[in-house]
């Protein structure tokens, strides 16, 4: 497994570029690149960024475009579908092969199975014109917001690779074991936070999550792909907590090789 950590666990104390610098000189094997703003999903932007980390995936504003790509309107899909084809040069000139995807927010609207499968079928075969992989996260108020969804979503689309996010399995209520199950053999990346006693989130080795478990329940469904810090600016104090945080992870893993 290599450690990264996302651009989004500095929103708000970097900007993107920045924050990709700030990454790599922490010494992480790879990254995940949180396009916040339109302007960012230009591939001019990504023409700009620092080259020299792995950058495992690339992430958007939910409301910005995903919502849109299940719209009845063709008018609204073809604006979204605009918009992800910048992203998806964007992925192309950072090197990347994975595009992290929210899919429908679980508000408004209700569809059933077969008719989110035919929206994402359409996005990941357009994403795949690119060559890049899409891969839904578990989000506890997006498409995949409980175990088995996933396996139903695989079984009409079986191009889909999935994302594990630790602190988005608490806040659906399940188990994030149950999700490692639901996605065994198709997990394209993790994103790994941690939780104090007091129930806030905090970055990996500051709380009361055991990450050998976690990590030893990765191994054990055959996953050996990348492990990326994701939080948020307030869930710690200094910047430098990352490199920190970053370091615990690497002790973990390489003690269990």
């Amino acid at each position: 497994m290599k450690t990264g950590i996302s651009t989004a666990s500095l929103f708000l104390r970097n900007e993107t570029e920045d924050a990709i610098t700030t990454i790599k000189q922490f010494g992480a094997q790879c990254a995940e690149v949180f396009l916040q703003t339109f302007y960012e999903y230009r591939p001019e932007f990504s023409a700009t960024l620092e080259k020299g980390i792995d950058i495992s995936s690339v992430h958007v504003n939910t409301w910005h475009i995903e919502n849109a790509l299940f719209s009845r309107s063709r008018r609204v899909r073809g604006d979204a579908f605009y918009w992800l084809d910048q992203v998806m040069r964007s992925v192309q000139l950072l090197d990347c092969k994975a595009y992290t995807f929210h899919g429908k927010p679980d508000k408004g609207r209700r569809i059933s199975i077969d008719e989110e499968a035919e929206y994402i079928r359409a996005v990941c075969g357009f994403c795949a014109r690119y060559g890049v992989k899409l891969c839904l996260e578990n989000v506890s108020w997006c498409t995949y917001n409980r175990p088995e969804i996933f396996t139903e979503l695989k079984k009409r689309i079986p191009e889909l690779y999935g994302v594990l996010d630790i602190k988005q399995a608490r806040r659906s209520g399940y188990p994030y074991k149950d999700y490692i199950g639901d996605m065994k053999g198709s997990i394209s990346h993790v994103h790994l936070s941690d939780v104090d006693k007091d129930g806030k989130m905090c970055l990996p080795g500051q709380g009361t999550l055991d990450f050998k478990e976690i990590l030893s329940r990765l191994q054990d469904a055959g996953f050996d792909g990348n492990v990326i810090i994701e939080a948020y600016g307030e869930d710690y104090g200094d910047v430098s907590e990352l490199k920190t945080s970053l370091e615990y992870l690497n002790e973990i893993i390489d003690k269990a090789t």
